[in-house]
């Protein structure tokens, strides 16, 4: 064939004839007694309500009709992926067994037994946690099935197919850039004596190479060079398509067709790159989960639609989480331009039938997708989940080979061998990644102390010792962090109804990951005394977690060891609200502003406090991270910030490295109490602009000092007290007693009358200091230490309980804990709110008082939080009176810095004292 000529007609005929057997099937599982209609592809959890977490075993069942002008070639039913085991039979007779639901098979009738129709049966199990046929659910590879329930039946599609009895089987495609080399290694179902002829065309289309080989076996290895290549990568998606057809006696017998790319990734001195270039990876977690089919994707369209919107947020990676999606995925990853970083599901118990079960699916896994150049990296375990790599020397061993085993199947793709967190850890691999949580407003400084480690090479990234193999060139990729926000649940109801997995999730987080009844619990709290609406509130959640998502990406970037990250995560599953976009692909509130920190080049604020005085001067440790771009000779920075403004140089700057930039600016001094942004452009010589980004201020007015008559039992808050402005007397002519414990003596008092201000710096418990550990008949001590019964807090003044949020759900680092302020009456001169901002690092509780009844928060509670879907309801700040007196109660940690240097903690104070003297 002439090079650049169109193709054949004959090359353009389809050599397979297929017919799709998708649609309405007859269905039973085995917990009913009666058949009903399944659709086809689908998960039957997604199908019936009653089946919406079965395992078990189901039987789907129709009628197939076989063209007769099929007869004499090779009839198959093709699946595209049966979770997990699939018996199929054809009018009774079992014609194969598949395992592994997550990849296609193929099982060819035989011939004796086409009839004019014929009844197809597969019968599919999804085995539980009882051992069964030599495997549970523990042993094969399940992925995110133990966390957002079981995913079984006929979940791709099926289809008829007729081909000639030897015909293509596989085609593998291993493109080199940049010099163009591609290798194939085609497959035939028999040995032959034919011929091959490969067309391959162009990213435009064109015929670029044209050639027929022999073929005298079942398979055909061949090396052919491009000239004048284009590679690809998210900026420029190029896809070749090599289309391969088998001829046998002078006629086309077969065909097949194969999209590839030319590209390289790689792992050296620190960084990934990609064809030649450094790359920052900029990802997103993704669980590939659909609002009404589980793991099935219902459209090609649904998949460009979130691809696009993954793109628009600055995207460049999505990290297809411990699942094999459905093909369209990857075709639709490589036609838009995504990275995928793709990993094994999962198994939870390893044994020597576990383990073979993970290679095998990892070979099948490479069978089915290696062409596919939007897949740049492959994982084999994620959190040790099915492994347990500090115990066990032999499974070291075996992660170790199974590294080595992948990267000689696959030489043109990194290996990560176990995506780690603490307490686990790397054995070998291509890219030293490692997860951990922690809310910025919340956990700041560890936030930040956490990411110093991370971008030094930390020693808990890697095990030690025999076994172990580390270069220390590993490119550091901080692949899982994130905060939680919530979707509107309007979003997602169809017909005013909750989706089915609005039920699920209380058996999450001590219940807190349960989203049904969300609204009822709002109402019930009288948040909406607090955030003017529940659509209010969820505006606010959202933008709370852009607030730590943005500060966590600024405080990374500010290390430039560090070469990316994977943020969890990209939609929303079921009951976990951390997603960039809802289970119906809605994006957060927060979406059109990603780009502004989620790409190469960015500006890190470096703020170290979110709050000042108006008139005074705030500093800007500004740091400007490139990524994988550069910074020319010449580039400006511009900036402003209440009454100051300015332009700097910007040195030159390479990729993957960080430029300081210092700012200095103030507001006026008269400024009324209020959020003040300050903005920041980042410009190239020749007007580009290179990148934008802003922070936000809670500006404080002047103070003005009404003195309060204060006593307080502790030297060191007399003293606080005093340089805050008060006159620090004695108990009787004090106006507010000012203490840190909470007895008896005190609690007469505040029934005479006394105003008691308890700033709570204790043990966990109750509130009091002078209750006994026995303090009822119930109490009997059985064992050491105390005494296995004690009275409800609600039995003793002030009836409340104090908890540590370390350790707790209140925490914060993977579920959400909303945080908020009443900024209304003594606490109205505090900026922003109602949730906490950046401004509250330093005196966010670490502790909190639970045992409320729902009511108090209608007036009780003035700063308090909640977890997840508003569940496990939190006070920070209380208001409870007993006879002519008041008690207040704050775990605010109000006395950290020295007096009156932080105006939160000091505006804090202010309103706590005026809201122990109001009436």
């Amino acid at each position: 064939m002439t090079l650049n000529a169109p193709l054949s007609p004959l090359a353009l005929t389809p050599l397979r004839t297929k017919l799709s057997l998708d649609g309405m099937w007859e269905f039973r599982h085995e917990s009913q007694p009666d058949w009903q209609k399944a659709r086809v592809p689908g998960h039957w959890q997604a199908q019936f309500p009653e089946l919406a977490v079965a395992f078990g075993q189901a039987t789907y069942a129709r009628d197939i009709v076989i063209p007769a002008d099929w007869e004499g070639r090779e009839v198959a039913i093709c699946f595209g992926a049966v979770s997990d085991t699939a018996v199929v039979r054809l009018d009774g007779h079992k014609i194969a067994r598949h395992e592994g639901g997550y990849l296609p098979f193929d099982v060819v009738i035989p011939a004796d037994l086409i009839r004019a129709t014929n009844r197809l049966e597969v019968e599919c199990d999804l085995p539980d946690g009882h051992r069964r046929d030599g495997s549970d659910f523990a042993e094969i590879p399940h992925g995110k099935q133990s966390w957002y329930g079981p995913q079984a039946g006929i979940w791709q599609s099926v289809r008829l197919e007729a081909r000639a009895h030897t015909h293509i089987q596989s085609l593998r495609l291993d493109p080199h850039w940049p010099d163009g080399r591609l290798d194939i290694d085609l497959v035939l179902s028999t040995d032959c004596h034919g011929s091959v002829r490969l067309e391959i065309t162009d990213p435009s289309g064109k015929l670029t190479h044209a050639a027929t080989l022999s073929v005298e076996t079942a398979r055909l290895s061949h090396h052919l060079t491009l000239a004048d290549i284009q590679p690809w990568s998210p900026d420029t998606p190029a896809l070749y398509t090599l289309r391969a057809i088998l001829s046998l006696a002078g006629e086309d017998a077969d065909e097949c067709r194969e999209t590839f790319g030319f590209r390289k990734i790689e792992a050296r001195d620190g960084s990934i790159w990609l064809n030649g270039q450094p790359l920052f990876l900029r990802g997103a977690l993704d669980q590939d989960y659909y609002p009404d089919g589980f793991g099935a994707p219902p459209s090609v369209e649904l998949l460009e639609d979130q691809a696009r919107k993954a793109k628009a947020m600055g995207l460049n990676c999505l990290r297809c989480h411990i699942k094999v999606p459905d093909p369209r995925y990857y075709e639709v990853a490589d036609r838009l331009g995504l990275m995928i970083w793709t990993e094994i599901p999962n198994i939870e118990t390893f044994s020597s039938t576990s383990a073979a079960r993970l290679r095998k699916t990892m070979a099948g896994i490479l069978a089915r997708d290696r062409n596919h150049p939007s897949i740049v990296i492959w994982t084999l375990i994620n959190e040790d989940w099915g492994t347990r790599l500090r115990e066990v020397a032999d499974q070291r061993q075996w992660l170790s080979d199974m590294v080595d085993w992948l990267k000689a199947e696959d030489p043109l793709r990194l290996v990560v061998d176990n995506s780690a967190c603490f307490p686990n850890w790397h054995v070998k691999t291509d890219i030293n990644d490692f997860h951990y949580y922690r809310t910025a407003t919340d956990r700041r400084e560890e936030w930040d102390a956490l990411n110093a480690e991370f971008a030094a090479n930390a020693d808990w990234t890697f095990g030690t010792g025999e076994g172990i193999t580390r270069t220390g060139t590993e490119p550091l990729i901080l692949s899982e962090f994130g905060v939680w926000g919530l979707p509107q649940p309007d979003l997602l109801r169809k017909d005013g109804k909750d989706p089915w997995w609005m039920a699920y999730g209380a058996t999450w987080a001590e219940g807190a990951a349960l989203p049904q009844g969300i609204e009822a619990r709002f109402r019930e709290l009288g948040l909406a005394q607090v955030f003017g609406s529940f659509t209010g509130f969820i505006s606010d959640v959202q933008w709370h977690q852009w607030m730590n998502l943005k500060h966590e990406i600024e405080a990374m970037r500010r290390h430039p060891t560090i070469a990316g990250y994977v943020i969890t995560e990209f939609t929303d599953v079921h009951w976990e609200g951390n997603g960039l976009l809802d289970m119906q692909r809605n994006p957060r509130v927060f979406a059109s502003a990603m780009p502004m920190v989620n790409a190469d080049i960015i500006i890190s604020p470096g703020l170290a406090r979110h709050a000042a005085r108006a008139g005074d001067a705030v500093t800007f440790d500004l740091k400007v991270a490139t990524g994988a771009a550069s910074i020319p000779e010449g580039t400006a920075l511009t900036w402003s910030f209440g009454r100051d403004s300015g332009t700097v140089r910007v040195p030159a700057t390479g990729p993957m490295a960080v430029a300081a930039v210092p700012v200095t600016g103030a507001t006026e001094a008269g400024f009324a109490a209020g959020l003040v942004k300050a903005s920041f452009t980042l410009t190239a010589p020749d007007g580009t602009v290179l990148t934008q980004n802003d922070e936000t201020v809670s500006v404080y007015a002047r103070r003005e000092v009404a003195p309060i008559y204060v006593a307080t039992d502790d030297d060191t808050l007399a003293d606080r007290l005093a340089a805050l402005g008060h006159v620090v007397t004695g108990a009787k002519e004090a106006q507010v007693f000012v203490t840190h414990g909470l007895n008896a003596a005190r609690v007469e008092e505040i029934h005479a009358g006394a105003r008691i201000l308890q700033l709570l710096a204790k043990d966990p418990g109750r509130l009091r200091d002078d209750l006994a550990p026995r303090d009822g008949p119930m109490s009997m001590q059985i064992e050491d230490g105390q005494g296995g019964f004690s009275s409800g807090a609600y039995f003793s003044f002030p009836g409340y309980q104090l908890v540590d949020r370390h350790r707790s759900i209140w925490r914060g680092d993977w579920v959400g804990n909303f945080s908020w302020l009443r900024r209304d009456g003594v606490f109205s001169h505090l900026p922003g709110g109602p949730m906490f901002d950046l401004s509250f690092t330093s005196v966010v509780p670490h502790q909190l008082m639970t045992g409320f009844r729902p009511w108090e928060f209608q007036g009780r509670v003035h700063s308090g939080v909640v977890v997840g879907w508003v569940h496990k309801p939190g006070a920070f700040i209380i208001e409870k009176r007993l006879g002519r007196g008041k008690l207040v109660a704050t775990t605010f940690r109000l006395n950290t810095d020295s007096p009156g240097s932080d105006p939160v903690a000091t505006a804090l104070y202010d309103g706590l004292l005026a809201l122990a003297l109001r009436d």
